[in-house]
């Protein structure tokens, strides 16, 4: 996979940004007091994979995040198979504009030669990546769930006994749905509980959350809270019945959890998710520069 960005992307990167420098919605966003600045603001680039490393980092620091969510998988930004090559190249280019890699999101779940575990997991480590999103556990809802939990739990201890000795940290994105292990929160909790949350965490994904329980996401959040050890932020909302994904604020979040987010003792990153206007299309990187400002703003806004 190539990363040069040609004169043409370069041109619509600068043209981008400037557009946005000069937006006046930049004004409008909020300082946040000190006591919240004890978060790490970061945003998932998978819209962005078809910038280069550089382009990316440029572009978010202009955003004022304190880091990215990268994608480190198949058809990621940083291909497993190349991760020593690359990855250090990703790395590298954040630095040059005092950016962090906060969360590598990646498509392990277990260990094995096939998901190259080992080698991007120590990679990684050896760059300081402090933790990496794992891939999901599925659920075969034409076979007893019990032993699924079972092969679940022996893929995790064989994945944690590696992560210990790595010195990076699994977490966990609580994903809605009939087939996802932690889409209930509750069945994540219980098989989590055999490890501290020094070894394993979750990224509590609100909006997911909101979907699984739009009234319970209270109780879900405290019956997981020890193990957050990052947010998830992205706006879920119903037509029709059917769900969709929008800008922050406008959808089915309750904004009360951002109060209770504040009130708590958590002091992780915050990871702001805009997928909704699509993915990897040059001619969207515009919008959804943009649109990842306007919903930074309102992020701020919210937890102000």
């Amino acid at each position: 996979m190539s990363h040069y960005a040609s004169p043409n992307r370069r041109h619509f990167l600068k043209s981008a940004a400037a557009g946005l420098a000069v937006s006046p919605f930049a004004a409008a966003v909020p300082a946040l007091a000190e006591e919240e600045s004890r978060f790490e603001f970061c945003t998932f680039t998978k819209p962005l994979q078809s910038l280069s490393y550089d382009d990316t980092a440029k572009a978010i620091a202009e955003l004022g995040f304190d880091g990215i969510e990268g994608p480190v998988r198949p058809k990621g930004h940083v291909l497993p198979e190349r991760v020593e090559e690359d990855l250090p190249k990703m790395v590298e280019a954040l630095k040059k504009q005092n950016l962090n890699l906060t969360i590598l999101t990646s498509g392990i779940n277990e260990v094995s030669d096939e998901q190259h575990t080992e080698k991007v997991l120590r990679t990684a480590a050896e760059l300081g990546v402090k933790r990496f999103r794992m891939n999901y556990y599925r659920y075969d809802l034409k076979k007893p769930l019990d032993p699924q939990l079972k092969e679940f739990d022996a893929k995790l201890k064989d994945l944690i006994a590696l992560t210990d000795e790595l010195g990076i940290k699994p977490v966990y994105q609580n994903h809605s749905g009939d087939k996802y292990f932690g889409a209930p929160i509750w069945d994540m909790a219980g098989l989590f509980s055999s490890y501290t949350p020094d070894q394993i965490g979750v990224a509590y994904d609100i909006g997911h959350a909101t979907v699984e329980g739009a009234k319970a996401w209270p109780l879900n959040f405290a019956r997981i809270r020890p193990y957050i050890d990052t947010v998830y932020v992205k706006e879920p909302a119903w037509k029709d019945n059917e769900l969709s994904w929008g800008p922050l604020g406008e959808g089915a979040v309750d904004q009360k959890f951002f109060k209770m987010l504040k009130e708590s003792d958590f002091n992780g990153p915050i990871s702001l998710h805009i997928e909704y206007l699509g993915h990897n299309d040059p001619k969207i990187i515009p919008a959804v520069l943009e649109a990842t400002r306007e919903n930074f703003a309102t992020l701020k806004e919210l937890l102000s």
